[in-house]
């Protein structure tokens, strides 16, 4: 009896590691990289204060603010892409699959693929509206944002 109550707690501590410890301990790591960055940097801003020199507002940016808007719209593109081909890929793998001998009992791993290959297209064909959208919507922005870094150069 004892050995089952075991066995069942061992059963489900697997998936509480990797759905609650996993998640909260990725968050806590992050948030640690970020404080001990902006740490770093008030303490490098502290002593410069104290020195007198002059404070470059540019260090103190955030490094990921760093891309314009056409290049995060690029990027979602690329992500749309690589998404809508993957589930593509996985749906004509279902199809080629289902016609096998092998896989004709195994059709709880083709509905995988399919279900898998589906929400993959899904997405993919979210982040194309995304960009889409985006690219109408922020067009103006982008014209002035290129604009200003011609002339920044």
């Amino acid at each position: 009896m004892i050995d089952n109550v075991i066995a069942e707690f061992t059963e489900a501590l697997v998936p509480i590691c990797i759905c609650v410890v996993l998640p909260v301990l990725i968050v806590w790591l992050v948030g640690r990289v970020k404080q001990n960055e902006t740490n770093r940097k008030a303490e490098i801003m502290l002593k410069a204060l104290d020195n007198g020199a002059k404070i470059d507002a540019d260090f103190f940016r955030s490094q990921r603010g760093g891309h314009t808007i056409k290049e995060r719209l690029l990027n979602r593109l690329t992500r749309a892409c690589v998404t809508g081909l993957m589930g593509v890929a996985l749906i004509s793998a279902a199809i080629f699959l289902q016609h096998l001998p092998d896989w004709t009992d195994n059709i709880e791993g083709v509905v995988f693929f399919y279900l898998l290959g589906g929400t993959l297209i899904a997405v993919g064909i979210s982040l194309f509206i995304v960009y889409f959208s985006g690219k109408k919507m922020l067009s103006k922005e982008m014209e002035a944002e290129e604009k200003q870094l011609t002339e920044g150069r």
